[in-house]
């Protein structure tokens, strides 16, 4: 029985962690009444902690974890411990950490969307209105692409890493006091470093947030044009913002709202990539027509940057390494609770075109305001009313009965 304990300990941790999650499923506005509020607290708190240190924390215990894992085989081998009773602690100790994951973070992914905290109606677009967001964005990144730093090649040549972390705060201190989104209003000390950028370049991931340690990191190597929106995007895991949609469309906001022109032009930029590429994804002759109509009238310093980005990507990934990684990304997500899985980051789509409708379309729409006539039949019932039609048509003298 002794050798059996490690394995019955893991499987009572995972089956509390599984009653969790469907707790989580079955009462989401309970869990989003209370559970964001909690977990924004705990993991501010490990933020403050873990900020002193330049490196990330977690990627310190990983190291750790895999030098005593190591250790232990060597031992197991020298001292010639069950390998069954040690299979299972080690699998204990996984569903340990899972279950302190779900407890910190994990049921951010039944938590309410963001767009009902921010107050933004959610409707089934046309293709034409996809097309229309996709030309808005373009036109704003048009616009800030011809001002945003650039080197002598012509490439964008943004503030360093650091610089640009501190200034990430600043807006979501805009979304917060003057959007009024208080849902923003969580940690926003700067995000750090990504150790082992290498690894994580070749596998396309451009940064990873932390829950138990309350780190949020990015990956260094990624093109300029995306940092700022990418430090905002973990950012906003970090305030507990779970799905991928909501985090990039916080991203963009956040971004957005920020005074910088490189946060505004990484907003805009990002925004225009992930609206054209649904255009191209849509596989119809419309979308198809509108996606090189738009892409036709990008300026040359936004279509060198679109290059240059779907470059980086191409060059560093590793297809081996990028497949594992979705889909253990994948894998992780469809069982934390987002359905859509590792595709959840293209639908901040969704949001954007909603977005563009409901700020920049909708205030344009204006009703011509039609005057009140009480002698108008199309106004008013004037079946019940004696001599109206005489009223309205007897010609009126200009000094009836007066003396001139």
């Amino acid at each position: 029985m002794k050798y059996w304990t490690g394995f019955i300990t893991a499987a009572i941790l995972a089956a509390v962690s599984w009653v969790l999650l469907q707790f989580g499923a079955q009462f989401t506005t309970l869990v989003d009444m209370v559970y964001p509020y909690v977990t924004r607290t705990v993991m501010d708190y490990l933020a403050v902690w873990t900020a002193p240190l330049d490196f990330c924390l977690w990627q310190v215990v990983v190291v750790a974890a895999a030098v005593v894992l190591i250790a232990t085989v060597v031992l197991m081998i020298i001292m010639r411990w069950n390998p069954v009773r040690w299979a299972g602690w080690v699998l204990a100790l996984c569903s340990l950490v899972y279950l302190l994951h779900t407890l910190v973070f994990g049921l951010n992914y039944y938590a309410g969307d963001l767009a009902d905290d921010i107050r933004l109606e959610k409707r089934h677009y046309e293709v034409e209105e996809l097309a229309s967001a996709a030309t808005y964005y373009r036109d704003m990144a048009n616009l800030l692409a011809v001002q945003v730093p650039r080197d002598a090649s012509g490439n964008v040549d943004f503030a360093d890493f650091d610089e640009l972390a501190r200034q990430a705060e600043d807006g979501f201190h805009t979304l917060v006091y003057d959007y009024s989104y208080p849902v923003f209003a969580g940690n926003t000390l700067p995000v750090k470093k990504l150790g082992w950028a290498d690894l994580y370049s070749s596998m396309g991931i451009t940064g990873v947030t932390m829950g138990l340690t309350g780190e949020a990191a990015v990956n260094p190597q990624i093109p300029d044009v995306t940092l700022p929106f990418t430090m905002c995007h973990e950012m906003a895991h970090r305030m507990s913002i779970a799905s991928e949609r909501d985090a990039n469309f916080a991203g963009f906001l956040a971004s957005m709202a920020n005074e910088d022109i490189q946060f505004r032009y990484s907003a805009y930029f990002m925004a225009y990539r992930y609206c054209y590429n649904a255009l191209v994804n849509a596989n119809t002759v419309a979308s198809a027509g509108a996606a090189a109509r738009i892409a036709a009238d990008a300026c040359p310093e936004l279509q060198r940057d679109m290059q240059n980005y779907t470059a980086f990507f191409s060059t560093k990934r590793d297809e081996k390494a990028t497949e594992l990684a979705d889909t253990v990304n994948d894998t992780y997500l469809k069982v934390s609770g987002d359905e859509a899985g590792i595709a959840s980051y293209g639908e901040v789509c969704d949001l954007l075109v909603n977005w563009h409708y409901q700020t920049v379309v909708l205030p344009t729409i204006t009703e011509d305001e039609k005057v009140f006539d009480p002698y108008d039949e199309n106004q008013v019932d004037l079946s019940g009313i004696t001599n109206a039609k005489e009223q309205e048509t007897e010609p009126v003298e200009d000094n009836p009965g007066g003396v001139g």
